[in-house]
């Protein structure tokens, strides 16, 4: 699986395993041993009890065998159960991690931050009591039966050794030519389902316009490759699979038949029984390899999903527990701030400077691509700056331990973005259900009466993303989830993109209700109903702070800029209607 190299966090995962993997292993070492009991029975039969003529014996060895084909099968049962229950502490031991892994690695952009790690963790365990791990668990019981082997015959010994050094080459072989066809076959099935997951995020408008016969041979581009690689490697895998086969039996013939003309020179330590037994034993030391060979996909599956996830984890370390912090009250201060989106070092953002006190409410407008959504990101700490700070109460709001800081912080997206849930539950953010708050909250945004008028009222469903309600409620939803508990820094980016007058009341009132009780709101707006409920304003462009200060001394400054600026000026009227500023 790749395992090598320095210590790993995943690899310490499966260290952890250890008590699993010794009471397997020694189940493993007594079930392969009783595999040879139909060879002993078989022994028995033809030479005690053929000689003898004895019923009693004959049963008593049937009695003998049954009972060992007993303990065997309890031991392989058991085998399998332990392996499983491996499994299942591997993935409660890094689902957790990986869920955390993953969620910052799509919050930053980053390749990663997919379902797909998801899958390899559930290839990894589910190869933990896959036949080709059960079937290397007997390579130590292999080494026995070498031995017994060469304790027979040296000759035996040193044949058998040539042929597991033959399968071993088979394997290599079989690596070289199927691992390179197979893995890019992989990719391709990722990307191909990948795809299909966006595309289906986005089935109205694919509907809508006619385009589904298109994505459909977009997404059978990716199929078809896919498919036409896997057909490769499974015909080379198939091919060296017959050979492994073949190599087991030519073995384990010739050994019976070496052991003959061992035997006819009284060289044969044992007598004529070792003609079989060498066979078997013979057998049961290729039996492993063999295993592996014909299984390959699953092991270059699983290879693959560690290489993946041991990348994952190496990239996104887990975050060292940091001090408890007291409640903030809402001084906020952006410093010298500097921002680009993940993965980017083209700045969105460029050396902004400001700060405002609990109670404040701060309307930031500005013409498109001004960067007011980027900085919406930035001062709940959601992305990393390039430069700068922005400090909460003193504290760095991105280094801050979310779900310390999350239910004082109330964040309203320009997507709005419900999950499947009910109406309480969301607006709750999917914690404890404080039916009070739910309720203030719901009342503060004028949504109160329409969730009243549903047949299940706060328990009503969404849907999947808010499916059954529409722009404006859904976005009213998102509102009340983004004031409920009072938070002392609320940071909305378009608030009012879908709402109707009623709803723009409806913000406007509960904007007031935050400064109320000491919140300090800031709200990125294009629309000027924010700005009768604003104390101070910030102008962007180009992420360049271009205005700060009291709302009404902003306002003027603009208006006396806008009716001084020559055509094509900073702030002339054109850009003072993008920004909503009138």
């Amino acid at each position: 699986m790749g395992i090598t190299g320095k210590s790993s966090e995943l690899r310490g995962a499966v260290a952890d395993l250890r008590p699993y993997w010794v009471r397997a292993g020694w189940f493993s070492l007594v079930a392969s041993l009783l595999v040879l009991m139909p060879s002993w029975y078989m022994l028995e039969v033809y030479d005690r009890v053929v000689n003898s003529r004895s019923a009693m014996t004959l049963a008593m060895v049937t009695f003998l065998a049954v009972g060992a084909y007993v303990v065997m099968e309890v031991l392989e049962w058991a085998r399998a159960q332990i392996m499983f229950a491996a499994g299942v502490v591997l993935d409660e031991n890094l689902r957790g991690r990986l869920f955390v892994a993953i969620f910052a690695m799509n919050l930053r952009r980053q390749p990663g931050g997919t379902t797909q790690p998801m899958t390899d963790l559930r290839t990894l365990r589910e190869f933990l009591h896959s036949p080709v791990m059960l079937g290397l668990m007997e390579v130590p019981t292999s080494l026995v039966f070498l031995v017994l082997i060469f304790l027979i015959n040296p000759l035996l010994g040193w044949v058998t050794v040539g042929a597991a050094v033959l399968q071993v080459l088979v394997g290599w072989l079989n690596e070289r030519c199927t691992q390179p066809p197979l893995s890019e076959a992989n990719q391709f099935a990722i990307q191909a389902q990948q795809y299909v997951d966006g595309t289906l995020l986005n089935a109205q408008v694919i509907e809508s316009m006619g385009m589904v016969h298109d994505i459909h041979r977009c997404w059978m581009t990716r199929q078809q490759q896919f498919l036409s690689l896997q057909a490769l490697a499974s015909d080379r895998a198939g091919g060296y699979q017959a050979i492994s086969k073949m190599l087991q039996y030519t073995v384990s013939s010739a050994l019976l038949g070496l052991s003959c003309w061992l035997l006819l020179r009284n060289e044969l330590r044992g007598g004529a029984a070792m003609l079989i037994i060498s066979g078997i034993f013979g057998g049961r030391v290729l039996a492993p390899f063999v295993q592996a060979i014909t299984q390959w996909r699953t092991v270059v599956n699983v290879r693959e999903a560690w290489v993946r996830l041991d990348k994952l984890l190496v990239a996104m370390p887990a975050k060292a527990p940091t001090m408890p912090l007291p409640a903030p009250k809402g001084f906020l201060q952006v410093q010298s701030l500097s921002a680009a989106a993940p993965n980017s070092n083209q700045p969105i953002l460029k050396n902004l400077s400001f700060a405002l006190g609990p109670g404040d409410v701060l309307a930031v407008v500005g013409p498109s691509a001004a960067g007011k959504t980027t900085l919406a990101r930035m001062l709940v700490g959601v992305w990393p700056a390039l430069g700068g700070k922005v400090r909460l109460d003193g504290a760095d709001v991105f280094a801050w331990d979310k779900s310390e800081l999350g239910s004082h912080v109330g964040y309203l997206p320009q997507g709005v973005e419900l999950f499947d849930g009910t109406l309480a539950e969301n607006i709750a953010r999917f914690g404890v259900v404080d039916m009070t708050r739910v309720r203030a909250a719901a009342q503060a945004v004028g949504l109160h009466e329409l969730i009243m008028a549903m047949p299940l009222g706060y328990d009503s469903p969404v849907g999947i993303e808010g499916a059954i309600l529409s722009g404006g409620q859904r976005q009213r939803v998102g509102l009340a989830r983004a004031i409920y508990g009072d938070p002392v820094l609320v940071v909305l980016d378009e608030p009012n993109s879908s709402l109707d007058e009623a709803g723009e009341t409806a913000l406007t009132n509960a904007i007031r209700g935050l400064k109320a009780i000491g919140s300090t709101c800031v709200v990125m707006t294009h629309r000027t109903a924010v700005l009768a409920v604003a104390d101070k304003m910030l102008v962007l462009s180009e992420g360049q702070l271009r205005a700060f200060g009291l709302r009404d001394e902003v306002l003027a400054a603009l208006h006396k800029a806008s009716k001084d600026a020559a055509p094509g000026a900073q702030f002339g009227p054109h850009q003072m209607a993008l920004a909503g500023v009138k």
